[in-house]
């Protein structure tokens, strides 16, 4: 298993044809393929998210984006033996020694909404920091959408000049639309990139540590179309639809757009 820089278009398509979100991270530095016996059989993004100075500041005061790199997006072949997505981490922070040197730290999030609690950085030695409920838009076809998405929306269909993003729909509004509103828990994952940042983790506003979440700590909250109240559950309360794409197009579809093509295989 080796790593290599690829083409943006060709991780992409490669993302969207196997994972459950074909929704593309914006703030990208770095697009990584893995590959075995010069086969793609995986890709990871490294950038950072919606939010980067925010972040580190939060964790590390004296930090900035300089410092660190989010793993934005992670996908490996279905066909891949089981461990093959701890192995490409274990790759990446390789290669990332020798083409990153000065980042000190490699960061991520287990997204607790659909239903993962981390084992696979657990698995690749990373430390757990805690946990914070972060929410999301279910459609009725099954698509999921972040708020940004919807603010967007609605400041479109208000008319709004004067704000960078729209309101975010009321319960009469969501039962317009047909959305349901699921708060889940998002994990927070760290790995350092030598000892010597390993130890500078005491100095953190965050507690890191290997006492790892496991299935039994996932819990949802869920608001249906046109409810006035949330209802907790430690059951997956929806079923994602990656095919749908009503909301998310213009993220999905940019490579078809583009290119002409929505397959990997032709474009290549």
């Amino acid at each position: 298993m080796i790593i290599k820089t690829v083409d943006w278009r060709v991780a992409t398509l490669f993302v969207q044809e196997r994972h459950y979100s074909a929704v593309m991270p914006k703030l990208t530095k770095h697009w990584l393929g893995t590959y075995v016996n010069d086969k793609l059989v995986g890709v990871l993004t490294l950038g950072w998210g919606t939010n980067p100075m925010g972040t580190i500041k939060k964790m590390f005061p004296d930090l900035t984006t300089d410092d660190y790199y989010e793993i934005g997006k992670m996908c490996m072949d279905e066909n891949m033996p089981r461990n093959s997505e701890s192995q490409m981490i274990s790759k990446t922070v390789e290669w990332m020694k020798r083409n990153t040197p000065k980042i000190k730290y490699l960061y991520t999030w287990a997204d607790g909404i659909v239903g993962k609690p981390g084992y696979v950085y657990q698995s690749a030695n990373f430390l757990y920091g805690g946990f914070i409920w972060s929410d999301v838009y279910i459609s009725k076809t099954g698509e999921k959408v972040h708020f940004r998405t919807i603010q967007r929306k609605m400041k479109k269909e208000m008319n709004r000049q004067d704000t960078k993003y729209g309101p975010r729909p009321n319960d009469e509004k969501m039962g317009e639309l047909g959305f349901t509103r699921v708060w889940g828990k998002q994990f927070r994952y760290i790995y350092p990139m030598n000892k010597k940042y390993r130890k500078n983790l005491k100095g953190s506003t965050m507690k890191w540590n290997l006492d790892y979440p496991k299935d039994k700590d996932l819990q949802w909250k869920v608001k249906g179309p046109g409810e006035k109240s949330y209802t907790l559950t430690n059951t997956m309360p929806y079923k994602q639809d990656s095919s749908k794409v009503d909301h998310n197009s213009s993220n999905v579809n940019k490579v078809a757009e583009k290119y002409g093509t929505g397959s990997l295989e032709s474009f290549l």
